[in-house]
């Protein structure tokens, strides 16, 4: 198999990019790698935004264990339920991740009702809750997809653009390649090569720019749950037109349409009219109403000894 990836047209040649490391004879896939930072960053983010919002960076600690097993769990049924003639007659490769085979849809799906479970049991907002890791679920969102560039997936249908992607024919799966790729085939040097649209690439940008929209709108919303649903409208409105691009697309059995970009066709108006809704009416809403505030203690009481520093962070009061 040959490792090379190019942008011809912007004359960028990477000769050898490899699917995973070997650590002491154990091969580390960088799929793996990349989504593993990608929690981790995730944490962070999720306990700098509690904390900034002055609430108990701890709770998110918890949640965020239960969100992320719930979310790759979900992530995973979602790409198998819609995959299953990969699967049917070979189980044990359902619990394969190594390969990819993560649905970001499943995840969120997994993720949000992580958040209502964890907002019931700790007697928190859920629509606080969302905000607080809108960031980091978009942060995740536009790490992961370079897990599909090291894996040679998640592309789309033959292009000439100027972001044009060429991969060795062998380094792909045949499934993904279309007749009009194999007809576009260059040969190269003995090698053959598909030149295709780097959706990972469109993807992983369009949520850079929506995560700077997010970080600037943040301190200016009316309302909790306005980040998430703003996530939510932004992520969908750029997967309709993404997902349409690629080849490798989950279809819906029996009928045969792209069930991410019917998805996310269904959330992006709902989403958008939410948006203009509660603009002006989300005053007469009481659940989008943060239920409990954290104030940061002070680093002196007077009259007293100084808090530790494990004691200055939070104390706790009703609304």
């Amino acid at each position: 198999m040959h490792y090379d990836i190019s942008f011809p047209n912007l004359g960028i040649t990477l000769d050898h990019v490899g699917k995973d490391i070997d650590v002491f004879g154990f091969k580390i896939a960088y799929y793996g790698i990349i989504i593993g930072a990608a929690i981790l960053i995730g944490f962070l983010i999720a306990t700098h935004e509690a904390k900034r919002t002055r609430q108990n960076p701890e709770d998110y600690l918890d949640m965020g264990i239960v969100g992320v097993i719930m979310g790759i769990a979900g992530a995973r049924i979602y790409y198998v339920v819609f995959s299953w003639d990969m699967y049917r007659d070979n189980l044990l490769d359902i619990f394969n991740l190594r390969e990819g085979g993560l649905a970001i849809y499943g995840g969120v799906i997994g993720a949000v009702i992580a958040v209502f479970i964890m907002a019931r049991v700790k007697r928190l907002s859920p629509f606080q809750i969302f905000d607080t890791v809108a960031l980091a679920i978009l942060n995740g969102q536009m790490l992961g997809r370079w897990g599909n560039f090291f894996n040679r997936e998640a592309f789309g249908e033959y292009t000439d653009s100027l972001l044009a992607m060429r991969l060795p024919l062998d380094a792909v799966r045949s499934g993904d390649v279309t007749e009009t790729m194999r007809r576009n085939i260059e040969t190269i040097g003995g090698v053959e090569y598909i030149q295709v649209h780097p959706t990972f690439l469109y993807e992983s940008v369009w949520c850079a720019v929506l995560l700077i929209i997010l970080v600037l709108y943040r301190k200016r919303k009316k309302y909790e749950g306005g980040l998430f649903l703003l996530y939510v409208f932004g992520y969908a409105l750029g997967r309709v037109w993404i997902e349409g691009l690629r080849t490798d697309q989950l279809l819906l059995p029996g009928i045969g349409l792209p069930v991410s970009q019917l998805l996310a066709g269904v959330i992006v108006v709902p989403a958008g009219a939410a948006l203009l809704y509660l603009r002006n009416h989300h005053k007469r809403m009481p659940l989008l109403r943060s239920g409990k505030v954290y104030e940061p203690m002070p680093d002196k009481i007077e009259g007293s000894k100084p808090p530790k520093k494990k004691d200055r962070i939070f104390k706790f009061k009703e609304k």
